[in-house]
């Protein structure tokens, strides 16, 4: 079950339902516990009746009426009072009149909480290449 399309897409996990919901809202909105229930049921429906290896089954429901809701989703210096009341940030964000991004910066090398966690990594590897961390320097 995924509100990420291309990330799943390249999961490629045995079966998979698609619902063009918010992310984290996969299983529907909140406070809504008959349409949570429908949701469930029909992805397991899908799961069931998906034979071919990395399909995925796409799920009718719909957020809003319009897709206004991915104007804060993918655009995150959007303003608040421009958006519909559903797309509002919440939590740590309400309150304020721009979405933060509070995403962590990539690296392009690997990043530790302490040193003795990098000083492990770079023992458990030894100067070996690890299959799983294939092109990281270390």
């Amino acid at each position: 079950m995924s509100s990420a399309r291309d990330i799943t897409r390249a999961a490629w996990p045995p079966r998979s339902a698609y619902l063009d919901y918010p992310l984290g809202r996969t299983a529907g909105k909140p406070h809504e516990p008959e349409l949570n229930l429908q949701i469930l049921r029909d992805t397991f429906a899908a799961f069931e009746s998906l034979g071919v290896p990395g399909s995925m089954a796409h799920l009718p429901y719909r957020w809003s009426d319009s897709d206004r809701w991915k104007d804060g989703v993918f655009a995150p210096a959007t303003k608040a009072a421009d958006l519909p009341q559903s797309a509002v940030p919440t939590g740590k964000a309400a309150g304020k009149d721009t979405y933060e991004d509070d995403r962590v910066a990539r690296h392009p090398t690997p990043q530790y909480q302490t040193e003795e966690d990098a000083a492990a990594a770079r023992a458990s590897h030894d100067g070996e290449e690890c299959l799983v961390c294939a092109g990281i320097d270390y």
